[in-house]
């Protein structure tokens, strides 16, 4: 089940390429999702899924995967990136995310793909893949998160914090310290104020906490675009807030119906957004699935040895059928 990865240094990336396509795909709700793919038409094909809730997808995304090899499809989740409205948490839950999903895939004539996702895009892929098994070549996942109190807690409850004990009080200081107890409830309720300046405030802590934790050398986060951060924080604390539309354990729980579907799960050893034992219990028993525990890294997709081991899985899945 385990596996540690070796010294890996600088990442070998497939190198920059254009979408061959671009689409605009209507999903209901008033949701408007942008799409497009790379790579080889006629390849296998792979659909990314980016974290957060309300990270969005970028360029980089395409470059872990052999372009002569894979049709690669990328898309924005609801609410984000090139997607519209933007910000939006109306008719945004898990379930409206998987039947996008399926809509993408459907619209593109696709028979069955491998799923790509970290983090929340994790989180995603595993609840699709229990939706849909059979639309579902195989699974690539990358700091494993299952939606689960206790993880939340971890992050906003101070678990995290004992490790980063001075942004954990930026975090915590634009909150009055009698809100402090439930930090998702007290920045949901700002962050939904519908003062938008207020609002554009508090996203930029919300971020800077988790972009401060993602890497494991990042002397300090710089401020991400305001647009970004308003829609990031939003949609990622509606979603926890109603702990990601999962029944507590359902990833887990639900396991069964996946396990025929192989799996390659690329976890950083000092992951301090979603800490490795979560990817151990979810690889754990799982004949078919393979943990690569990677050294010295943390949870961001673009450190090196974890980058460096994303491409190695994609280029391992290149020789199998499927």
């Amino acid at each position: 089940m385990d596996r540690t990865a070796g010294q890996i240094g600088a990442a070998r990336l497939y190198p920059h390429q254009e979408p061959f396509i671009r689409h605009r795909i209507e999903v209901g709700d008033g949701h408007s999702l942008y799409a497009e793919e790379s790579g080889n038409p006629e390849g296998r094909p792979v659909v990314v899924l980016h974290g957060g809730p309300g990270g969005g997808c970028s360029p980089f995304m395409r470059r872990f995967f052999d372009p002569a090899h894979y049709r690669i499809v990328l898309f924005d989740q609801r609410g984000c990136g090139l997607s519209t409205p933007h910000a939006s948490v109306e008719a945004n839950t898990t379930q409206h995310l998987i039947a996008d999903i399926e809509r993408i895939r459907d619209t593109l004539g696709i028979a069955a793909w491998a799923v790509f996702g970290g983090s929340w895009g994790a989180t995603l892929a595993l609840a699709y893949a229990q939706t849909h098994p059979k639309a579902v070549t195989a699974l690539i996942l990358r700091g494993v998160f299952l939606g689960e109190r206790s993880e939340l807690d971890w992050f906003y409850g101070g678990g995290a914090g004992r490790f980063w004990p001075d942004r954990w009080a930026d975090f915590r200081a634009p909150i009055p310290s009698e809100e402090q107890g439930d930090l998702i409830a007290a920045y949901h309720a700002r962050l939904f104020s519908g003062d938008e300046p207020a609002e554009r405030h508090f996203a930029r802590h919300w971020i800077m906490w988790e972009n401060g934790l993602a890497g494991m050398d990042i002397p300090h986060p710089g401020a991400a675009a305001s647009d970004y951060s308003r829609a990031f924080a939003r949609l990622e604390c509606h979603y926890f807030r109603n702990g990601c539309f999962l029944d507590e354990g359902q990833l887990l729980r639900d396991r069964a119906r996946i396990e025929h579907i192989p799996c390659q799960i690329v976890q950083g050893r000092y992951d301090m957004v979603c800490p490795p034992d979560a990817a151990w219990r979810l690889a754990e028993g799982w004949h078919g699935c393979r943990l690569r525990m990677v050294p010295v890294s943390g949870h961001a997709l673009s450190e090196p040895r974890i980058a460096a081991e994303l491409v190695a899985v994609m280029d391992e899945l290149r020789g199998q059928k499927g």
